[in-house]
């Protein structure tokens, strides 16, 4: 029996281990049914349902790395993706706030923190923390390394002071990973990563930026203006910032492959069922050659982003060289999503371009692919130096 297209959408012909695959429907089972319901009023108010929230926890999407013994689901990066995926075929806004939540503050701690650091928030993490990641800054953007916010020794406790931007999570998180500079005659080796939860003196969470797309996503600027922590709260080591926030970015990276294959999955599934239905010329328009033909380019780009994403994922699960594999994931899907996303538009016509349905949403989501954890032209550039090297 030959599968529809909304179901070769949605179920990949990568195969998959059965706890994977139980994972994943559990996850498209929330989506569908808690998310779904919600995603309009939330890009409305531009906030995330708490309660979404408190559900992601509870179903053990916010510490899916997590060992067991600290409270977590002890799962895999792949898993990370599969969850990831199924939530931005949905909703973007919430997906990410997993992504970021999986891959660059848990992943961090687990990779980099002391035993002390992760006893103590892993836990939390797990269960009711969220976390946010503030390397950006207004005038450090892709120069991740040029930043600002500096850093001072102060006997056992450090002061920061300086300015993040574009920090993802930031409404709503309870703790921050901060990349700040302890030596600047040393460069970018000064740069090192503290731990910082909200309500320490002198931390603020500023301006919320109002976006084109993942609208109900916070984006915050946050302020340190002498905020004061204990020294237990580096990650890693002093002055190895650099090598924290490069190894993170590169999972990260993955994470956002597997929003923009959902992104785009979402997008197709939806012209796949709007073409059998809207009419022109006595036909279905899904009968018009023109339209199948560009539905097949679509799912095939689209097959191969997720293949790419889940080769990623799986090369830094096995622990194996994954950097350039990360770089050509992230470029490629984030692509493929800006033009499947833009034909979901065009196919649907006026109607389309309108608010009552839903691929315009898909279409402003895609966009952010392309520029966060790296833009297009740094991958570009991480790709060419792996493969000169």
């Amino acid at each position: 029996m030959t599968r529809s297209p909304e179901l070769t959408t949605a179920a990949p012909l990568t195969k998959l281990s059965e706890e994977e695959g139980l994972f994943r429907d559990t996850v498209r089972d929330f989506a569908e049914r808690d998310v779904k319901p919600r995603v309009a009023a939330m890009e409305q108010a531009s906030a995330l349902d708490s309660a979404l929230i408190a559900k992601c926890f509870e179903i053990g999407l916010m510490g899916i790395e997590i060992p067991g013994e600290l409270g977590g689901a002890a799962g895999s990066l792949l898993m990370t993706v599969l969850a990831v995926e199924e939530l931005s075929a949905v909703d973007a806004s919430l997906a990410i706030c997993v992504d970021v939540q999986n891959t660059l503050v848990n992943n961090l701690l687990l990779k980099w923190g002391s035993d002390e650091l992760r006893r103590r928030y892993l836990p939390r993490l797990a269960a009711d923390l969220v976390g946010a990641y503030a390397l950006s800054e207004p005038e450090s953007g892709s120069d991740a390394f040029g930043l600002q916010t500096k850093a001072t020794r102060r006997g056992d406790r450090w002061l920061l002071e300086g300015r993040k931007l574009w920090i993802t999570n930031g409404a709503e998180a309870g703790m921050f990973v901060v990349f700040a500079n302890a030596d600047f005659t040393r460069g970018y080796k000064g740069i090192t990563a503290f731990v910082i939860e909200r309500g320490y003196p002198g931390l603020s969470v500023g301006k919320k930026e109002d976006k084109l797309g993942i609208r109900a996503s916070s984006t915050c600027e946050l302020i340190l203006d002498g905020c004061e922590l204990p020294a237990t709260n580096v990650v890693g080591e002093v002055g190895h910032g650099y090598k924290v926030a490069i190894e993170t970015l590169n999972t990260g990276r993955i994470g956002i492959g597997a929003q923009m294959i959902g992104v785009a999955r979402g997008a197709l599934a939806a012209a796949l069922r709007y073409v059998k239905e809207r009419h022109q010329f006595g036909h279905p328009i899904a009968e018009f050659q023109a339209v199948q033909f560009q539905l097949a380019q679509a799912a095939t780009e689209l097959e191969a982003a997720r293949l790419m994403v889940y080769n990623a994922a799986r090369l830094e699960d096995a622990g194996d060289p994954y950097t350039m594999q990360a770089a050509m994931a992230k470029l490629f899907s984030s692509q493929v999503a800006e033009r499947v996303t833009s034909l979901a538009v065009e196919l649907f016509g006026g109607y389309g371009y309108t608010k009552e349905y839903p691929v315009e949403k898909f279409y402003r989501d895609a966009k952010i692919g392309t520029i966060y954890e790296g833009t297009s032209n740094m991958q570009l550039n991480t790709i060419a130096k792996q493969l000169l090297k």
